[in-house]
Formats: C-alpha cells, sequence, structure tokens
C-alpha cells in the first residue's frame, strides 16, 4: 500500500511500519505540461486575419491553439476549453451521449467543486443545474455566450498585444522590446553636478 507521508509521523498509527513505503517523485514527476508549438507553420499574413475579429480567429485552428496557448499563460484556460466543448456538444444527436457530455461538461466546468470552473452568475448555474437530469441541445448557450463576451472584450485584446502573436506576425522577435527606450545622457554644470538629460531620439 501507499501511505501518505504526515508532517508529523509519530501520529500516524495506521499502518504497520513493514507495509509502509513511499514513492520517491523523479524529475519527469515535476514536468508542467508541455504545449504544442505552431508557430513554424503559421504564416504571419495568416496571423494577421485573427486580428481583424475574434470570430475570424476561432474560424482557424492555428488561431484557436495559439489563443489557447495564451490563455494559458494567464491560467483562464478553462474558458476557451469550455466553449470548444459546447461547440461540440450542440452537433450530438443522440440522446444517450448528450447525456453523458452534458454530465461530463457540468462536472468539469460548472458544478460549484469543479476542477475547472468558469466564471458565470448563479441563475445561470442554476438554469444549467434544473436541466442537467434531462439536458437539451441549448442548455449551455447562456454560459457559453457570456464565456465567449468575456473572451472577446477582455483576453483577445490582450492576446493581440501579446508575445505569442505578436512573434507568429513578425511583429516581435524573442527577447526583443517592442518600442524604444528614451535614453537619458549624464552631464556635468559648471558647479561639477551631475544632470540627466534626455537625448532627442
Amino acid at each position: 500500500m501507499v501511505a501518505l507521508l504526515f508532517l508529523f509521523p509519530q501520529f500516524n498509527y495506521t499502518a504497520p511500519k513493514e507495509e509502509v513505503h513511499f514513492k520517491i517523485l523523479g524529475p519527469e514527476d515535476l514536468q508542467a505540461p508541455t504545449m504544442k508549438d505552431n508557430s513554424s507553420s503559421i504564416s504571419p499574413e495568416t496571423a494577421l486575419q485573427w486580428s481583424d475579429s475574434f470570430e475570424e480567429l476561432l474560424k482557424h485552428s492555428d488561431g484557436v491553439e495559439s489563443f489557447s496557448q495564451f490563455l494559458r499563460t494567464e491560467f483562464s484556460e478553462e474558458n476557451i476549453e469550455f466553449w470548444l466543448a459546447c461547440e461540440e456538444y450542440k452537433t450530438i444527436d443522440s440522446d444517450t451521449k448528450r447525456l453523458s457530455k452534458a454530465k461530463c461538461i457540468y462536472t468539469v466546468y460548472i458544478d460549484s467543486d469543479a476542477p475547472k470552473e468558469i466564471n458565470i452568475d448563479y441563475n445561470t448555474k442554476a438554469a444549467i443545474q434544473k436541466v442537467i437530469a434531462k439536458p437539451t441541445q441549448s442548455c449551455f448557450e447562456d454560459a457559453q455566450l457570456i464565456v465567449y463576451s468575456l473572451m472577446k472584450k477582455d483576453s483577445y485584446p490582450r492576446f493581440l498585444h501579446s508575445d505569442i502573436y505578436l512573434r507568429l506576425t513578425r511583429r516581435k522577435g524573442p527577447g526583443s522590446n517592442m518600442f524604444r527606450r528614451r535614453s537619458r545622457s549624464c552631464v556635468f554644470n559648471d558647479r561639477g553636478e551631475a544632470t540627466t538629460k534626455p537625448s532627442a531620439w
């Protein structure tokens, strides 16, 4: 058996000593999930199209992936994941599959104890709870619209100014700055005191 390691082992009487062993974590257990790097296959012209509108970005699978990568840096990837899950849910024709998918979406994104709970109001959540036993094809539409609006008004503008997007459009290279800082030169006055003077560029 695998036992939990307590900070005060003298209080752990749950198992005989000879039955207890511990797992040693290796480097592979501590690695963060890797993200798909699709930047090399995206042309600057294609990436620039995504700035036309949020709707345009969602039409491109590479755009969705790049936007998802950006959301992961902001720890809000549950929003695009929920939106995509709802898009898939609306294509389901089978009642049995719809019920299974609805319960999955509810458990992962809606429930108060959901591991990736989205930010929706109480009334919207309560409306979903009432129909989750017999879900309809549109039962998540209100929640999906809230999340969509949040991404469009909040996350999408920041994405267009992010390093991830600017590198795709070749407007910014790794480690470079978007704007040059005004330099300040040091000069001495007649009394020998140092002063700073902004340069002309």
